[in-house]
C-alpha cells in the first residue's frame, strides 16, 4: 500500500533547475520535489509521495487527514498494549 502524507510547504527554492520545497510535517522539515505541483506555492499543503509533492490540498482538508492518521496511530499502539 502506498500512503501520500500532507504537509506544509515552508520554502520555495530551485535545485539545478528543479523547483523544490522545504515540507512541514508536524515538526519534520523534508526537501520535496515540487515539479508535479506547478500551481503550489509558499503556505500551501500538498501531499507527498516517495519524495514528491503529487497534489495541492486546502488546509482544512490537511488537517482532517493528519487527524485520521492520529487516530490510526492511537489505534495500533493500543492494540499492542
Amino acid at each position: 500500500m502506498c500512503l501520500g502524507i500532507p504537509g506544509k510547504i515552508i520554502e520555495i527554492t530551485t535545485q539545478e533547475g528543479t523547483r523544490m520545497g522545504k515540507i512541514d510535517f508536524d515538526g519534520v522539515e523534508l526537501e520535496v520535489c515540487l515539479e508535479a505541483t506547478p500551481e503550489a506555492k509558499l503556505g500551501d499543503y500538498v501531499i507527498v509521495h516517495a519524495g514528491f509533492a503529487i497534489s495541492t490540498m486546502s488546509e482544512s482538508e490537511a488537517k482532517e487527514t493528519l487527524d485520521l492518521l492520529a487516530q490510526i496511530e492511537s489505534l495500533q499502539e493500543e492494540s499492542e498494549s
